[in-house]
C-alpha cells in the first residue's frame, strides 16, 4: 500500500459512451530517457484496458497473466471475455499471495475500463488484496482521496466522453505537484464505440501527444482563471 500512495495518480471516469483511464506519469530525473511505450496504460484486450499505480514490475505480471486469460477465453468460446469474469479471475489471483507465508502481496492497484455485451462499460478498481468494486469515477495512487473528493463533486450523469476526459485531466492537474500541467507528464486512454452512430464495435485508444496537450491548456487555462477571479 506504500508503493501504491507514493505512485503517480490514476483516474478512471465511466460514460455512457465510453470509459476514460487518465494518469500522472512521474519524470524521476530529466536525465532519463523518456520510453515510448505507456508505462501506466495497458491494454488487455481490444475491449479492455487498465491503468496501473503502484510497482511496475509487479503489474506487468498481472497484466501478461490478464492478457493470457482473455486470449483463452477468446479461443475457446469465440468472442470476448465478459470483463467483470476478468477482473475477478485476476483478483483472485491477487488474493492468493495474501494466503501464505514466504509470498508477498503484488504491490500494486488497477483500474479496470472497458466493455461487453451483458453490462455495457464499466470501470473497476481492485487493490492488492484481491478486492474488487465497480465504480462511475475513481482514482488510485498518490492523492487518491482528494481526486475522490474532487470527482464526487464534479462527476454528473449522462456525460460525453470529451467531459469525461476534461474531468479527468482537471482532477489531475489539482492532485498533481506541478503548477502546470503539461502533455509529458501524462498518460490518457479511453475505449469507446469506434463509430458513435452504429455502436457496433469498440476499441482501446491511448490519446495522442497533441489530443493531450489540448486538455492540459484547457485545464491550465481553467486554473488560472479561477485564481485570477479569486483574487478579484
Amino acid at each position: 500500500m506504500e508503493a501504491i500512495s507514493h505512485a503517480g495518480a490514476a483516474v478512471g471516469v465511466r460514460t455512457d459512451h465510453g470509459v476514460v483511464l487518465a494518469a500522472e506519469k512521474k519524470i524521476l530525473s530529466k536525465l532519463l530517457e523518456t520510453g515510448t511505450s505507456s508505462e501506466k496504460m495497458h491494454k488487455l484486450d481490444d475491449h479492455l484496458g487498465v491503468a496501473v499505480a503502484g510497482i511496475n514490475s509487479d503489474a506487468n505480471i498481472l497484466i501478461n497473466s490478464a492478457r493470457l486469460t482473455a486470449q483463452r477465453y477468446l479461443m475457446t468460446y469465440q468472442e470476448p471475455v465478459p470483463m467483470e469474469q476478468l477482473v475477478q479471475t485476476l483478483c483472485d489471483q491477487k488474493q492468493g499471495y495474501t494466503q501464505y507465508g514466504g509470498l508477498r502481496p503484488f504491490g500494486v492497484s488497477f483500474l479496470f475500463g472497458g466493455w461487453d455485451k451483458n453490462c455495457g462499460f464499466q470501470l473497476y478498481q481492485s487493490d492488492p488484496s484481491g478486492n474488487y468494486a465497480g465504480w462511475m469515477a475513481t482514482a488510485i495512487g498518490a492523492n487518491a482521496t482528494a481526486a475522490q473528493a474532487i470527482l464526487k463533486t464534479e462527476y454528473k450523469e449522462g456525460m460525453t466522453l470529451l467531459e469525461a476526459k476534461q474531468l479527468a485531466t482537471k482532477v489531475l492537474k489539482q492532485t498533481m505537484d506541478s503548477t502546470k500541467l503539461e502533455a509529458e507528464k501524462v498518460e490518457m486512454s479511453e475505449v469507446g464505440w469506434i463509430n458513435a452512430e452504429t455502436k457496433e464495435n469498440v476499441e482501446y485508444r491511448v490519446l495522442q501527444t497533441k489530443e493531450l496537450t489540448a486538455l492540459c491548456d484547457e485545464a491550465n487555462a481553467e486554473a488560472e482563471a479561477k485564481a485570477a477571479a479569486g483574487k478579484k
